[in-house]
């Protein structure tokens, strides 16, 4: 049985897709998953990069994507009142799900999938609501403090870790040493689970050799 690593940052809309797709587009392959959940902001920072929703003409074709990708999935997604938001206290509350003295302990799927849906199944409300937010962290019943150092550090740990591996944006499944980003890499991540030759054969290898080309100036 394979150990899938999925990164996710529950702002992004792409990876509550991806979660809610996952267990369909790995039908009948054996494996487990554990949820981690990163700073995607801390992501772009050190990659240099802006958020989608931080371009304008980005945002609009982002939002436009999702909402039809959700709709030929079949899968409920509602943008809440504001985005970029802040997600911060659904990261550490996440992390604080987690009994304390487990270090390799990551949020279950039940966490994460109302995290999620907190997010985007709440018919566009504010995922911040400082109500909204209280009644979530009741019903998850944390093991430790959210805002406690421990958390903070728990969540910048993992986020480096993340950087150090490669990630560069979410969500990301990472296997074998192997990284798949991105809601339409599930078909790929399936191929390589269920053996496909082309995985050994050299081509995920040579395709990443970088070419020599023009290079931008700063």
């Amino acid at each position: 049985m394979k150990t899938l690593q999925f990164y996710f940052d529950p702002v992004s809309p792409y990876a509550a897709l991806a979660f809610e797709r996952l267990p369909e587009a790995l039908v009948g392959i054996s494996y487990q998953v554990e949820y981690r959940p990163v700073l995607f902001a801390g992501i772009l920072h050190v990659v240099g990069q802006k958020g989608p929703a931080e371009i304008e003409s980005k945002r609009q074709w982002t939002f436009r994507h999702v909402a039809w990708l959700a709709d030929q999935l079949k899968i409920a997604l509602d943008t809440p009142a504001r985005h970029p938001f802040n997600p911060l206290p659904l990261l550490r509350l996440a992390w604080a799900t987690v009994e304390p003295g487990q270090p390799a302990g990551t949020p279950n799927r039940l966490t994460v999938e109302k995290i999620f849906r907190h997010v985007w199944q709440s018919a566009g409300a504010d995922a911040n609501d400082p109500v909204r937010l209280a009644a979530l962290k009741q019903d998850l019943a944390p093991k430790q403090d959210p805002e406690s150092e421990a958390i903070k550090e728990q969540l910048r740990v993992a986020t480096e870790q993340a950087i150090a591996l490669g990630v560069f944006g979410v969500p990301t499944i990472a296997v074998d040493g192997r990284l798949f980003w991105g809601l339409d890499s599930l078909p790929m991540l399936a191929a390589y689970l269920n053996g496909e030759p082309w995985f050994d054969s050299g081509a995920w290898e040579a395709a990443a050799v970088a070419r020599p080309g023009v290079l931008r100036k700063h």
